[in-house]
């Protein structure tokens, strides 16, 4: 016996219903799961990126790093998303996809990255200012001051960020803490190899009676010749890291201009699978030169 057209249609119906059912579930539970699991990070992330912030006296709402991370990386998605979208082209969309969770993916650890750049910028400023600060402190110590009151007139000079510092270090004292553990959390706090030197000397000399007047002189002059070698290697590299910045950012620069003038020739190429291998590739070796560039350049003093 066999089945009429009719149901023959019907059962094919059912059958292509029951796949879309199961697709549309499955694709359903990998975006509840994905949004779950990207919400859960980015909650994590910006508190964690707000403790961050708030070590360098930056104080920024952890639901606002949150809101503008999450805001960034939809913005980055839909525009790397929507020029490769095509429903006659599953490569297109497919590259489009992958594109904008990579980028979206950046912009959502942005803030983390933003942080270190900081934390950086705030060191090496620190690490000017213990040079005076350290010549503050000898002169006070010779008037006959105490190394607290020598710190207090490093706060009170006002110059930001080691008065700051300083001022936490002081105000920890005075809740109770002692000495030698307030200068440990000021030298994890701030994180400068010159500080961990002045912090290991503070410590020697108040267990053995060293002479603090002379140790910072030595030590600021140490600092002052370092930070000289520093901007001399600084010099003699610029030239490499100005080619790294160059390399790096012509293909980008070109393939965007490119697009910009002539995109009746670029759309179709970037939306075929030769196009895409070679963006992947461009991307890879663009990735390799950077990274053999920075290690060239790098020099540790």
């Amino acid at each position: 016996m066999t089945a009429s057209p009719t149901t023959l249609l019907y059962l094919k119906i059912s059958a292509c219903s029951l796949v879309a059912l199961a697709f549309g579930a499955f694709a359903w539970q990998i975006i509840h799961t994905i949004r779950s699991s990207a919400g859960t990070y980015s909650e994590n992330m910006s508190e964690e990126t707000s403790r961050q912030f708030e070590d360098l006296f930056l104080f920024i709402p952890a639901k606002k790093i949150a809101d503008i991370g999450r805001a960034a990386a939809a913005a980055l998605f839909l525009l790397f998303f929507i020029p490769f979208f095509s429903l006659s082209n599953p490569i297109s969309t497919t590259a489009g996809t992958v594109l904008g969770i990579f980028f979206g993916t950046l912009a959502l650890i942005a803030p983390t990255k933003l942080v270190q750049v900081l934390k950086i910028k705030r060191r090496q400023r620190f690490n000017l200012q213990l040079v005076e600060a350290l010549s503050s402190m000898s002169n006070a110590l010779r008037a006959g001051f105490s190394i607290n009151q020598a710190f207090e007139t490093v706060v009170q000079s006002g110059e930001k960020p080691i008065a700051q510092e300083f001022g936490v270090m002081l105000q920890q004292m005075r809740v109770g803490m002692n000495f030698y553990d307030a200068l440990q959390s000021l030298d994890k706090r701030v994180g400068s190899d010159d500080l961990t030197l002045v912090v290991t000397a503070i410590d020697i000399a108040r267990r053995t009676g060293g002479n603090l007047t002379e140790i910072f002189d030595k030590i600021g002059m140490t600092i002052r010749e370092r930070m000289r070698i520093e901007r001399r290697v600084m010099t003699l590299t610029a030239q490499g890291r100005l080619q790294g910045i160059i390399v790096a950012l012509m293909p980008l620069i070109l393939g965007g201009a490119m697009t910009a003038l002539k995109p009746d020739m670029m759309l179709p190429f970037l939306k075929s699978v030769q196009g895409m291998a070679a963006i992947g590739v461009m991307f890879l070796l663009v990735s390799v030169g950077w990274v053999v560039i920075t290690k060239i350049i790098k020099i540790d003093v």
